[in-house]
């Protein structure tokens, strides 16, 4: 099982830095929700999964001291939910390709609500729903000084049309600084449904929906630029420039 750190857009659109925990197909994985140290206090507890563009599913609930509850479509033969002082954990028993998403962890306390939040990946995802590809242009980046113009290119690439999904994509290009600090996000394209380019010369798969960013570069914008496209249900990221 791997974690990774990027920036997301989580709830009411606003940045944060969550985990990406990435598990092949059929392995288990544990999300880990750190509780307030508050002693005595009536603690609601909600575990929710939204994948890419989609709205929260409630998974779990526990009220105070009860028994958890689980929502519809969501079964105790697959989870796992162990609750102590500190910590409240999820765990997906067998990872199926339609567990891919983003988990949020709610502890309510009267008034009080905190949030937290992991992204899931599933490798060896046999079943994808969008079969698209996305391509960071150019792989490496010539030596640049302050003032200079770069503009970099993300392509999402798709070989065949596929009906069951619209083709709407939102972009989100991020940065990693050469300290090896989190990525920070520094730019959203939003929905792109009317931006992309149909080709069907032999070089070029039948679709290819092209973004760009271009910056200044100033002393303090060296780093990894990386791209990650939300569609179909999942974020599919680019290998970064």
């Amino acid at each position: 099982m791997i974690v990774l750190w990027v920036t997301l857009l989580v709830l009411h659109h606003g940045y944060s830095l969550v985990p990406v925990i990435t598990v092949h197909l059929g392995e288990s994985v544990t999300f880990t929700c750190v509780l307030p140290d508050k002693e005595g206090s009536r603690r609601n507890l909600y575990w929710y999964k939204q994948s890419a563009g989609d709205t929260l599913r409630s998974i779990v609930t526990v009220f105070g001291s009860t028994k958890p509850e689980y929502a519809a479509g969501f079964f105790k033969s697959r989870l796992e939910m162990k609750n102590d002082k500190k910590f409240s954990n999820l765990t997906i028993v067998s990872t199926i390709h339609g567990d891919e998403g983003m988990y949020h962890c709610a502890v309510l306390e009267w008034i009080n609500a905190t949030w937290s939040g992991t992204y899931l990946s599933v490798k060896g995802n046999s079943q994808r729903i969008s079969n698209y590809t996305v391509i960071q242009s150019p792989t490496a980046s010539d030596p640049v000084r302050p003032g200079d113009s770069v503009t970099l290119q993300c392509s999402v690439l798709s070989d065949s049309e596929n009906k069951m999904c619209p083709a709407v994509h939102s972009v989100y290009w991020f940065r990693a600084g050469s300290d090896k600090s989190h990525p920070n996000i520094i730019y959203t394209d939003g929905n792109k449904s009317n931006e992309c380019e149909k080709k069907h010369d032999a070089r070029s798969p039948p679709k290819s929906c092209v973004y760009h960013f271009s910056k200044n570069m100033s002393s303090s914008d060296p780093g990894t630029y990386y791209c990650a496209v939300a569609t179909c249900g999942e974020i599919i990221f680019g290998n970064g420039t």
